[in-house]
């Protein structure tokens, strides 16, 4: 193994990797933002049934708190 660090520079070799790897993320973050499914900032938000509930309250009854 420590023969293949003397055909590279450990520093080029180690920047490069990271360069790629920060690239790799961010392209699969982009894609992902690019389905329903999967994007959390413009997504609709998961409703259930106990959440789409309402309560009306008439006028006759009132809070007591």
């Amino acid at each position: 193994m420590w023969r293949i660090w003397l055909m590279f520079d450990p520093r080029r070799a180690l920047v490069a990797l990271s360069v790629f790897l920060f690239t790799l993320a961010i392209l699969i973050h982009f894609i992902l933002l690019s389905t329903d499914r999967f994007n959390w900032l413009e997504g609709k938000p998961i409703t259930t049934g106990s959440i789409e509930q309402s309560v009306t309250v008439g006028e006759d009854l009132r809070l007591i708190g």
